[in-house]
């Protein structure tokens, strides 16, 4: 197998941390050599908060490269243009489209960025752009975006439905573990369409 390196972007809260150690358990669980790194800024206020997930036979450093990204997952359409130099213009984007206003912006300081879906396919070879918010059953449970699109990622990744749905048994709290599943198969069923 070829390295893969996967920048997983978001703000605080939603799951970031919690996607990146389910694909590298998985990747471990293939036997894969995975290095992780993560960097939260202001988190707890709505910051900015990025994993780098490493997979190859032999990986050295836990950080991706600007210029050498893989796959750029972003449950935020803003954090996915921030993060965007870090993705080859090889890589695939998938990307939440959501909007969550920066502090700057909600005190007026600041307008969100237009363009942005249109601004990042133009620099990748491919975007994967979905409003999670509006598909079952995370329509009813926004926390569950980074599953759906773990789901959709798992759909251009090597490994089996039934190996992500068994990791994700091992790395999610046990009362949380059916609906997490449940948002994974409805991004598994979205990307097979």
């Amino acid at each position: 197998m070829n390295k893969t390196d996967i920048l997983i972007a978001g703000v605080g809260g939603q799951g970031t941390i919690l996607t990146g150690r389910v694909i590298a358990a998985l990747a471990m669980a293939e036997g894969l050599d995975v290095k992780t790194a993560e960097t939260h800024g202001m988190a707890q206020r709505g910051g900015s908060v990025i994993t780098h997930v490493r997979i190859s036979e032999n990986v050295y450093s836990p950080l991706i490269p600007q210029g050498d990204g893989d796959i750029l997952l972003s449950f935020e359409k803003l954090e996915a243009l921030r993060w965007l130099p870090y993705l080859a213009p090889t890589g695939t984007v998938i990307v939440n489209t959501q909007e969550l206003e920066p502090l700057p912006v909600l005190t007026g300081q600041a307008e969100y960025t237009t363009g942005i879906l249109e601004e990042i396919e133009s620099k990748v070879a491919r975007l994967i752009a979905v409003d999670a918010l509006s598909i079952d059953p995370v329509s009813s449970n926004p926390k569950m975006v980074n599953t759906f699109l773990l789901g959709i990622l798992a759909q251009i990744m090597p490994y089996e439905k039934e190996k992500w749905l068994k990791v994700m048994e091992q790395e999610i709290k046990a009362k949380l573990v059916d609906i997490n599943k449940q948002s994974f198969e409805a991004g598994w069923h979205f990307a097979a369409q």
